[in-house]
């Protein structure tokens, strides 16, 4: 199996701060994301940490929700997030380049997510974080390269 984090980085033609107020609006996630179909923020929360959100997934054959909750809200620096609160880190980092800003993509599958799946699916688990890890190899560089799309526009 492959590891269980993973990163990815795209230059964005922007400064650190607008690719941040992008990344940070949840509600346009479903703009780039390849799984990730629509997000919206739980009872009035926005961007801040401990706010909570939920996003509405799609692939091929399933359609689910998750709830997660901002970890890091850091303006220009980095914006972060735990699906369920505990089970996935996903981050977006920002950082000032010639030409922009080098957007880089996080994820992590964390110990209590592995623990998780071990409970949900049993004997399955090992196939289905594996199918999890293909998702976020696979999507990463797409996500960076749609979100480079929109903040160049």
């Amino acid at each position: 199996m492959t590891a269980l984090t993973h990163s990815a980085s795209v230059v964005v033609a922007a400064t650190p701060d607008e690719v941040y107020d992008l990344v940070s609006d949840v509600t346009r996630t479903g703009e780039w994301s390849p799984v990730c179909r629509a997000c919206w923020w739980d009872e009035g929360a926005s961007a801040v940490p401990g706010a909570w959100f939920t996003g509405r997934n799609e692939v091929p054959g399933r359609t689910w929700e998750t709830r997660s909750q901002v970890v890091t809200a850091e303006r220009g620096r980095e914006f972060a997030w735990l699906v369920g609160g505990r089970l996935v880190r996903w981050a977006f980092t920002m950082a000032p380049v010639e030409g922009g800003t080098l957007l880089t993509e996080e994820w992590e599958f964390l110990p209590a997510g592995l623990a998780s799946f071990a409970e949900r699916y049993g004997a399955d688990a090992q196939a289905q974080i594996e199918d999890r890890t293909r998702a976020a190899l696979d999507g990463i560089p797409a996500t960076l390269a749609a979100i480079r799309a929109v903040a160049e526009r």
